[in-house]
């Protein structure tokens, strides 16, 4: 089961818009006068976009040392997200409930670098119950469905079985996690807790939407009813 982070499980934007700002002036030596919107993408993409935006020509260099500058510089405001930051409502239950089911594993698939995503889950303690290890992080230059598929590759290394729509799910707040999930070959939850209605999720193509998080229940509901066993002696 792989969640999506911001706006489904925390909303951390202040302090996100920060570093990036931070990464901004340590890479270009400018300030940064507009961040490219999120909308579900990977941070890597959200670099280009916003390099380009702010009239800077992308080079060979730049994003790595982006990637860096960003983990740093999130790294040092971290303190500052259980402040200015929020849990959303029912994360912490839900991922609680979920990891009571057999055989179940939950890692994140997200466009936020990976170092990121677990300051940003350590942050409001929920972290607990996330293998980080085979989860699809934003540094990964991959569209989102591509990285679904790598992180269903890492899983089979390390648990066995094939992972396929069949037994993989994927919670998240926008249309681009739809996408990614019927693309990438897994089911869909869409909670309406973020980017996009529920009416756009359904449209999207999702198997399940729900308000939020709020009722456990309903999440380990729509999770054991998308999902079968994994068959260890496939692939």
């Amino acid at each position: 089961m792989l969640w999506n982070v911001d706006l489904t499980l925390v909303d951390v934007a202040i302090v996100t818009r920060d570093a990036y700002a931070e990464a901004f002036r340590v890479v270009t030596g400018r300030p940064l006068v507009k961040l490219a919107p999120a909308m579900g993408r990977p941070d890597s993409e959200i670099i280009f976009e916003t390099l380009a935006v702010n009239g800077i020509k992308s080079e060979d260099d730049h994003l790595p040392r982006f990637l860096s500058a960003l983990a740093l510089a999130f790294a040092d405001r971290r303190k500052r997200l259980g402040k200015e930051g929020r849990m959303m409502p029912g994360a912490k239950d839900a991922l609680q409930a979920v990891a009571r089911l057999d055989g179940v594993v939950q890692t994140v698939l997200t466009g936020t670098i990976k170092s990121n995503a677990v300051h940003k889950l350590k942050a409001f303690g929920l972290d607990r119950h996330i293998d980080f290890e085979i989860g699809g992080y934003g540094e990964e230059v991959y569209p989102k469905a591509t990285l679904l598929q790598v992180a269903q590759g890492r899983a089979k290394t390390r648990f066995g079985g094939v992972f396929t729509s069949a037994n993989t799910v994927v919670i998240g707040d926008s249309t681009r996690d739809v996408q990614a999930a019927r693309i990438g070959g897994a089911a869909m939850i869409g909670v309406a807790s973020g980017r996009s209605m529920a009416a756009e999720l359904r449209e999207a193509g999702a198997d399940v939407v729900l308000p939020d998080l709020s009722n456990a229940s309903e999440v380990v509901a729509a999770v054991a009813g998308l999902t079968s066993p994994v068959d260890r002696k496939a692939g």
